[in-house]
């Protein structure tokens, strides 16, 4: 393991985020932090696919596909940005915080940065595999990234274009994907991130660890920055429509549609 080369990258991580927290604290923007973030990843996913030391067409393959995601992503979360308010869910954060909100937000950030490390270390972990590619194991991990980024995109667009409708102001959005997942968004990219075990399945001693990226996704998106605080704001904003909408449809795994409950509309 090349220690020297994770040290720079978790030092780039920090360094971005810290910049994420005075561009927020400038702007009054939240949504800029995760599109910084997601860029921050993509760099040092890239940094590792092009100094690890593992097979050379396995980290082109891996560079090409952590660029892609950071791309797309961050692009996505700042256009955004550009055409809305504030992240609900850093705005309540920030309201909670009170007058010790910046120092706790840039607290915060440095967590996003060590998460964003445990990432990247599944990259890297990926970079080092210096098997022949391209295996069985591998195709399937490209197969599984790229359903991850092509279901994250048509997701993020369903939801655009429902947002662009009347409809928007006061529904709750059932097309497309959204008729499956109250989430699929965060379902597939978390599936992204199940890619990387796969990639570095063969790297010695160290690869259990890619496992990490994945459960970190997992408990980030259910648990604590993902679903929890933006169904809050949804259920303040929507109320028993948005309720109606957790009765009958999965939040985070897509699945079958439950029959409609008493009390809810057709």
């Amino acid at each position: 393991m090349d220690l020297a080369l994770l040290i720079i990258i978790a030092i780039w991580l920090s360094l971005a985020m810290a910049g994420a927290w005075v561009i927020q604290r400038s702007t009054g923007l939240s949504g800029w932090i995760d599109t910084i973030w997601s860029g921050a990843v993509g760099i040092g996913g890239v940094m590792a696919a092009l100094f690890a030391h593992g097979d050379f067409d396995r980290r082109i393959t891996i560079l090409i596909i952590i660029a892609a995601w950071a791309l797309r992503l961050g692009s996505h979360i700042g256009s955004r940005t550009r055409g809305s308010g504030e992240d609900p869910r850093y705005a309540k954060f920030i309201e909670e915080w009170g007058e010790s909100a910046a120092w706790r937000l840039f607290l915060f950030l440095q967590i996003q940065a060590f998460a964003a490390f445990i990432l990247v270390l599944a990259v890297y972990l990926a970079a080092t595999n210096d098997n022949p590619f391209p295996s069985v194991i591998d195709l399937v991990a490209m197969l599984v990234a790229i359903i991850a980024l092509g279901g994250e995109a048509i997701s993020d667009l369903q939801l655009a274009r429902f947002r662009k409708t009347p409809q928007a102001k006061t529904e709750v959005c059932e097309t497309g994907l959204w008729r499956y997942s109250r989430h699929p968004n965060y379902f597939f990219e978390w599936l992204f991130w199940c890619s990387w075990p796969l990639f570095a399945l063969a790297t010695p001693i160290w690869s259990w660890l890619s496992l990490l990226a994945p459960l970190l996704m997992y408990w980030l998106l259910v648990h604590v920055s993902g679903i929890p605080p933006l169904e809050e704001h949804m259920l303040r904003s929507r109320g028993e429509k948005f309720r109606a909408l957790q009765r009958r449809v999965n939040a985070f795994f897509p699945g079958p549609r439950k029959l409609h409950t008493q009390g809810d509309k057709q």
